[in-house]
């Protein structure tokens, strides 16, 4: 991807970010765009080590099944699923169920799903209890669903995650989003968030220009 692109990839998510979280300040939206990038960035690498570990017997789909390829490994292979887990839970230090990922979650938010709402707090709470020990404990402690500012009740909650979630799947699918497209768009919406909250982003983070600097300074 071109430094160009990676800009556009960045303007394009802080708009949905801009258009959707509504009377919601930004320091209270930063945490759900941020989680769900997370996820996504949690799932993509998951799934790609799950399919380098199964090889061949790793489910290839028709273009119209949007169910994930994993889902539909596991439902097949039911007797095998504690050994591939122990497995990734060894190679990749987490393991997320097929159900949590972001595919999945993603195609609940597309179909407008009611159990979407419920199917994110079960996710988040397997991948900070279950994934690994305790690699991943409070990982998402900053992101709260039922929070009112999301709606006064589950079902406008829902609805509204639907939409949330719907738009970054829409928005990040035309780019190519390896982990350190991610990591850089991660970065830019963390800046962004900062600054229109009024505060500086160097409160959040350490930009890379000036890690960079300090490495090189630390360098013998």
């Amino acid at each position: 991807m071109t430094k160009e692109q990676l800009g556009q990839l960045g303007k394009t998510l802080w708009a949905i970010a801009d258009d959707l979280r509504g009377a919601m300040n930004a320091d209270d939206f930063r945490d759900y765009m941020l989680s769900f990038l997370f996820l996504r960035y949690l799932s993509d690498n998951y799934e790609a080590a799950s399919k380098k570990e199964l090889g061949s017997d790793f489910p290839r789909l028709e273009e119209e099944d949007r169910r994930a390829p994993l889902a539909v490994w596991y439902e097949d292979n039911t007797d095998d699923v504690p050994a591939l887990e122990k497995q990734m839970r060894r190679k990749m230090h987490y393991c997320i169920h097929p159900d949590f990922l972001w595919s999945s979650i993603a195609e609940l938010a597309r179909k407008q799903s009611p159990e979407l709402l419920q199917t994110l707090e079960r996710g988040f709470k397997y991948i900070e209890n279950e994934s690994f020990a305790s690699t991943f404990q409070g990982l998402f402690s900053e992101i709260n669903l039922n929070s009112e500012k999301l709606g006064r009740t589950p079902a406008e909650r829902n609805k509204k995650l639907c939409t949330i979630i719907t738009r970054i799947a829409e928005g990040i699918a035309q780019f190519s989003t390896d982990s350190d497209i991610l990591g850089d768009a991660y970065e830019y919406l963390i800046g962004q968030f900062a600054a229109g909250s009024g505060k500086k982003a160097g409160e959040f983070y350490t930009p890379q220009t000036v890690s960079t600097i300090l490495s090189r300074i630390c360098q013998p």
